[in-house]
């Protein structure tokens, strides 16, 4: 058995499935790490927020939903530390929405693809920290 054949034959059952269903969960994922890197906040603080929003009424008891309580964390994270409020994450999550639309099938989504660039978004906020 080759090496790589051998350290696959260790892996549990089921990890060479997709660790994240939808290209989001990996974006929030990365958003949270790289601005847990940059000193916002503790893994302390993270997983006290996750916690609590993983624990709350209507949770999914098949975890399905876990991804939706991670993004509800992470923004009200943001809001507590003074970096983006709900109104600002709505409104670059609109903002980056309406780039999606006005950006031809197979080309990038950036941010300045926005038909209404100034319409609800503030200063740099939240994309100047990632």
């Amino acid at each position: 058995m080759s090496r790589p054949e051998a350290a696959t034959a260790e892996l549990p059952a089921g990890f060479d499935e997709p660790v994240f269903a939808k290209p989001w969960q990996a974006e929030a994922f990365a958003i949270t790490v790289a601005l847990h890197d940059r000193g916002l906040f503790s893994w302390n603080e993270w997983a006290d927020a996750l916690s609590t929003e993983v624990k709350k009424p209507g949770a999914a008891s098949d975890g399905h939903d876990y991804y939706e309580h991670w993004l509800a964390a992470l923004e009200k994270l943001l809001s507590a530390k003074g970096v983006a409020g709900k109104r600002d994450v709505d409104a670059l999550a609109a903002a980056w929405e309406r780039a999606a639309h006005a950006t031809p099938h197979g080309k990038p989504i950036l941010l300045e693809n926005d038909p209404r660039p100034t319409e609800g978004r503030g200063g740099p906020g939240i994309c100047s920290l990632v």
